[in-house]
């Protein structure tokens, strides 16, 4: 029982990538480290270079920012040098069921890299993150509905309320059809929505443009996952614009990353 409780007590270690443009490093860390993890700012060059290891770690997180200034599309020059640099680390830890997030330019290296939504498991491109609707860089709040899904980490969350700041977040596969299927699979995490979780909505509730809504999505196995938005900068009540009316949602987006810590814990 006692060696029980002290696996429990221990604190998954949860690797925030950093370089070349990604800039949304430190918020992630923090949000990590306040949902139990032991985060750990790493420069892509360290892992390149054999300074550290992906296997030493139980979480990958590949924050937002504008890797390589988003040249030949957001996230491409950025999942090309990580193919080129430590390939084989990187799908070995996607092997092993271990949690890897991605948030905004994160989501759009991993779609880049065949991360996501990687239905045919060979890690070639399936989707994409193109162009926002309107054409024009969209920075606001969005509310979040989770849904049905293949992804353990939004249990016991009905709604999220964080910030969208990207100019290529519309998601994007070959075909309609495709879309369908990925979300008849549970392969479709988040939808942009309204107040109230209805995710019947027009443009500024969902900022790109993205069909059906989706804002976020995640792999066959439900481990890898990327979004959008932004809910490492919501966890903490005096970040949400209406926090003095006493209205926020820093509960419901701290949840979300100690779902992760916790399917991360299974690792150690």
């Amino acid at each position: 029982m006692k060696a029980k409780a002290k696996q429990e007590d221990k604190k998954p270690r949860c690797l925030v990538l950093a370089g070349f443009g990604l800039n949304s490093e430190s918020e992630l860390a923090h949000a990590f480290s306040l949902a139990g993890a032991q985060a750990q700012i790493t420069h892509f060059s360290d892992i390149s270079s054999g300074a550290a290891r992906l296997s030493d770690f139980q979480i990958l997180a590949i924050p937002g920012g504008w890797s390589f200034a988003d040249d030949l599309g957001a996230g491409r020059i950025f999942a090309n040098k990580l193919k080129s640099s430590f390939k084989d680390q990187f799908f070995e830890f996607a092997s092993s069921g271990k949690p890897i997030i991605g948030i905004c330019n994160g989501f759009q290296v991993l779609a880049k890299l065949g991360a996501l939504p990687n239905i045919s498991l060979s890690f070639s491109q399936e989707a994409t993150l193109a162009a926002n609707q309107k054409n024009r860089f969209e920075d606001r709040w969005v509310y979040l509905a989770p849904q049905k899904s293949a992804c353990p980490y939004f249990e016991g969350i009905r709604i999220l309320h964080c910030p969208v700041r990207h100019g290529e977040g519309r998601f994007m596969m070959r075909s309609e059809k495709e879309i369908e299927a990925l979300e008849k699979n549970g392969l479709v995490v988040l939808k942009y929505c309204d107040e109230r979780g209805n995710t019947d909505v027009g443009y500024p509730q969902n900022p790109n443009g993205s069909p059906h809504g989706i804002a976020g999505i995640c792999d066959t196995g439900g481990k890898i996952f990327a979004l959008m938005p932004h809910p490492e900068v919501a966890v903490r009540r005096e970040c949400f614009p209406r926090f003095r009316e006493g209205i926020s949602h820093e509960r419901c987006s701290l949840r979300f990353f100690e779902n992760v810590v916790k399917a991360a814990k299974r690792h150690l």
